[in-house]
């Protein structure tokens, strides 16, 4: 079987810029309205993506018209520029809508964000199956500004708006037999074309250690550059982990296990001497059959070193103390 991740050929002291973001659970709400009522008449509301800029706009004279104002960065913020909304959105991997990069952006009017439920059970106190809407307003939604290291080779850093993954985790209160969290994705070929294919074990699973899971880096994003998160990137609710290869942050989750063994995740199962289940970015660590000491930067030109835990090391490296990451790949 061919790889789709074949390569192509080609906090300290928060820092702070310029004041003035609108809050970001009323940005979101009114463009999560302005998606419900145009959802069914354009496929997922992906008028955001494919209008047309007029020749005196901002866009078409370059500027990204997706930009966000400027706020003060949190403490886990990178204050590197973000990728622009356009380039986020329109190059992706998504598996389940297709595997090249342009697939998901072309076919993602077949993936319905809603209605939409999570189940979260396993070894927990207060299981339960709930509303994405409902799920969402449990929490007040954060910005984070977080790197993406894809195993191809290639990076973005991504603007999301969602919340903690420990909020979620605590709320459902872990039993003591809880040792790991195993997330499961959508399994709807109707939806998802790309499940017509046996690419990948179907439905698309991942995992964490619990206290992976619990680390305040560990996020559960529902937007994207302040907008409702595209299906392209994983509408409506989608894993980020910032320190681990791309493959980890699981897309359309409609599913949480709190489980007492590790999961079986489905890039292990694939291939196990090339995909391990921690997936850390480890530079040191090449892939079988490409390094991983470079990456290429979207919308830049050249490559640029990439960094122990793609630069979260200070953060989550005690995660693994003692550890054998060469290994435990």
């Amino acid at each position: 079987m061919t790889d789709p991740h074949e390569p192509e050929t080609p906090p300290t002291e928060p820092r702070l810029l310029p004041e003035g973001a609108p809050n970001p659970r009323r940005e979101f709400l009114r463009s999560a309205a302005l998606f419900t009522v145009t959802a069914g008449a354009l496929g997922g509301g992906l008028e955001l993506l494919t209008r047309r800029p007029g020749a005196g706009s901002a866009e078409a004279q370059g500027a990204d018209p997706f930009a966000r104002p400027a706020r003060p960065l949190g403490p886990y913020d990178t204050a590197e520029p973000v990728t622009p909304y356009r380039q986020a959105t329109t190059y992706n991997n998504f598996y389940e809508l297709g595997t090249d990069k342009a697939d998901p952006a072309r076919l993602a009017g077949s993936l319905k964000p809603r209605p939409w439920t999570v189940r979260i059970d396993g070894e927990v106190r207060k299981p339960q199956t709930v509303d994405i809407d409902t799920l969402q307003s449990w929490f007040p939604l954060e910005d984070r500004i977080y790197r993406m290291r894809c195993v191809e080779g290639w990076s973005m850093v991504m603007p999301w708006l969602g919340f903690p993954l420990a909020a979620l985790i605590r709320r459902m209160e872990p039993t003591g037999k809880a040792k790991y969290v195993q997330f499961t994705a959508l399994l709807d070929p109707k939806q998802l074309p790309g499940q017509r294919q046996p690419i990948l074990k179907w439905p698309y699973v991942e995992g964490l250690r619990l206290d992976e899971a619990l680390h305040p880096l560990a996020f559960m994003a529902v937007g994207l550059h302040g907008r409702v998160l595209p299906g392209q990137n994983g509408a409506p609710l989608r894993l980020a982990v910032p320190w681990k290869y791309g493959f980890k942050s699981i897309k359309s989750i409609v599913r949480i296990t709190l489980t007492e063994k590790q999961p079986q995740t489905t890039w292990a199962l694939a291939a196990p001497q090339e995909y391990g289940f921690y997936a850390n970015v480890n530079p040191a660590v090449p892939h079988p059959r490409w390094s991983q000491a470079t990456e290429r930067r979207i919308g830049e030109l050249g490559r640029r070193k990439t960094l122990p835990f793609n630069g979260y090391a200070e953060q989550v490296a005690g995660l693994y103390r003692g550890m054998d990451l060469r290994r435990l790949f």
